[in-house]
């Protein structure tokens, strides 16, 4: 983003923290669980925050997603 300053923080800035893939040591070894799952629960949190602010921002385009969601929910046979 060009309008904001190089020292920003924001939830861009803890996204490429140290677990990052670009960040690590030795790029041929592979990535431990525990850092898999560290980079896995930010990537879920900064979803959910994305869902958030989407239903906030269109609320009645969410509130057809969820209506849709449901429906597919309904019909789905186990």
């Amino acid at each position: 983003m060009p309008d904001l300053p190089a020292d920003a923080s924001g939830p861009t800035a803890d996204t490429a923290g140290p677990t990052g893939r670009s960040a690590r040591k030795d790029p041929d070894k592979p990535e431990s669980e525990a850092e898999r799952r560290r980079r896995r629960a930010q990537f879920l949190r900064d979803l959910a925050e994305a869902r958030e602010l989407r239903a906030r921002v269109q609320p009645r385009r969410a509130k057809a997603a969820r209506l849709r969601h449901a429906m597919r929910m309904r019909t789905f046979r186990w």
